[in-house]
């Protein structure tokens, strides 16, 4: 499959399975408390290093946007489904949503106090995994931050493997691979917090969130 075919592959099923995602992402973001950690981190270095514009990207339904700009992050959102974007700027009027793919944002290099990718980087093929973290890197200012979540691999030498997503082909990967990426790209990591495998009730996967920041 190609770069393109992918693409449109994960738009469509995003599309489709729009209404019913929301319906379930929205009430697991809120319930897993482990999952608001790093995030409400992320915000706090946000705030403390000037604020200043954070992207959001496969935001979804829009729930972590929201909950960032709650923090007092100004925080806008991109997704590759339209109709997930439709969703989330009638959920939270007022708030900036794009469509767009996070492997070549429409944001100027070294815009951005801050990315997010919570749970987005898994649909995304491990070929064209090192040029999507290099694109997140681009656009992050010298000091900023980055938040990316995923579900990992068991194996800490491994670097990916595809899974049964409900609602698109996805992959998940090592921290220390994602990490190694990163680095190539001049951000470096901050912090990690990998949840058990006993903390998924769907796979038993273990869930990594890494912090890093961009070297100034």
């Amino acid at each position: 499959m190609t770069s393109s075919e992918q693409l449109a592959t994960v738009r469509a099923d995003y599309d489709d399975m729009a209404q019913a995602y929301t319906a379930f992402v929205g009430e697991a973001f809120a319930g897993r408390p482990l999952n608001h950690v790093l995030v409400q981190a992320f915000a706090d270095l946000v705030r403390q290093a000037g604020g200043g514009l954070v992207a959001d990207v496969g935001c979804g339904p829009g729930h972590v946007t929201g909950y960032l700009r709650e923090r007092g992050v100004d925080a806008f959102g991109v997704d590759l489904s339209p109709e997930l974007v439709a969703i989330a700027r009638q959920t939270h009027p007022g708030v900036r949503f794009d469509v767009g793919d996070m492997g070549a944002l429409d944001v100027p290099t070294a815009g951005l106090a801050g990315v997010l990718a919570n749970y987005s980087v898994i649909h995304t093929p491990p070929d064209a995994l090192p040029a999507t973290l290099a694109e997140l890197c681009r656009v992050l200012a010298p000091g900023g931050h980055l938040l990316i979540a995923f579900q990992a691999l068991d194996d800490a030498d491994g670097a990916a493997e595809a899974f049964d997503h409900r609602v698109s082909p996805a992959w998940r990967y090592s921290p220390g691979h994602v990490l190694g990426l990163l680095g190539q790209a001049g951000v470096t990591e901050v912090a990690r917090l990998v949840l058990a495998p006993g903390e998924d009730p769907v796979r038993g996967f273990p869930q990594a969130h890494l912090l890093a920041r961009k070297a100034v």
